[in-house]
């Protein structure tokens, strides 16, 4: 697996890229003058390691705690590995709750595959990041602290929000704004529901997420399985998902008066990842129609 390293995103906040050849996503390190607050645990073990050995090439504040995004696998995998108090919301807890007793063996995420309590995805990506006999130290720890809105942590002239947010991806979706910073940790809130059917967006509940997310001060926005976006750019995408959202809505799914008004308010080609994203709109749109 190609190594990954810290990289720093400004003067309170260090991460580590995400890395798709077993989903890993990014994890950050946010500073103030008195102490170091964590966000994400990694998918493994092994992940969680890594981005702690980086860190000990800087001179932070002591880390206190671990702040986690929600519930998914590779974002909560290495708790244990970070040996440290956890926060979530409490939904989030109440999921990884779930998780504890099951077996991760080939034959039990198949089964679960099967069942359509797990997809091919994930299972798949589980068993690239432990292979073999690695998969018997999954150990799932819980969280130390919930918060059931929205929660502030003071680390020292740097002040941290995390709010729950929700969204299709996952009921529980926290983000966490570093106020100091401008900078505004998406987690996987903005992702489409992947555990339906068929992956979908909720046309309304994106654009009741997109109001959430419109009530930070936010210059820089990280998602968990991208990379550090500046606003002109984070804006530019979720106005062109926006305008997907409120044409499937308005057009009542009819994909070619839907394809038709849209080419003729986009700035640039139609492209295929447009395609993708509408199809998940419109897929949206047909449960709950």
């Amino acid at each position: 697996m190609e190594h990954q390293q810290v990289t720093r995103l400004n003067e309170h906040i260090l991460y580590l890229p995400a890395n798709h050849e077993t989903d890993r996503p990014i994890l950050a390190a946010i500073s103030g003058s008195n102490r170091t607050l964590l966000l994400d645990a990694g998918n493994s073990f092994a992940h969680a390691s890594l981005f702690l050995k980086e860190l000990s090439a800087y001179d932070l504040p002591r880390m206190e705690m671990v702040a986690l995004t929600h519930w998914h696998w590779d974002h909560i995998f290495g708790l244990a590995g970070m040996n440290l108090p956890s926060i979530s919301h409490v939904l989030t807890k109440h999921e990884m709750e779930k998780l504890a007793d099951l077996e991760w063996t080939d034959a039990a995420l198949d089964q679960r595959v099967q069942d359509g309590t797990e997809i091919s995805f994930c299972a798949e990506m589980i068993k690239k990041e432990f292979p073999g006999s690695l998969r018997n130290g999954i150990s799932i720890t819980l969280p130390t602290l919930v918060f059931e809105d929205k929660l502030e942590i003071d680390l020292g002239n740097v002040t941290c929000i995390l709010q729950h947010v929700g969204g299709d991806h996952a009921h529980d979706s926290t983000v966490l704004y570093v106020n100091e910073a401008k900078t505004l940790f998406l987690g996987d809130c903005l992702a489409p529901d992947i555990y339906a059917r068929q992956r979908n967006y909720s046309p309304d509940a994106f654009l009741a997420l997109l109001e959430k997310i419109d009530g930070f001060d936010a210059d820089t926005y990280v998602e968990s399985h991208g990379v550090p976006m500046p606003k002109s750019q984070f804006q530019q995408e979720m106005n062109e998902m926006k305008l997907m959202a409120q044409a499937v809505t308005l057009h009542r799914g009819d994909r070619d008066t839907i394809l038709a008004e849209l080419s003729g308010s986009w700035n640039r080609q139609w492209s295929p990842t447009d395609d993708v994203l509408l199809g998940y709109f419109l897929n949206g749109y047909d449960r709950t129609d």
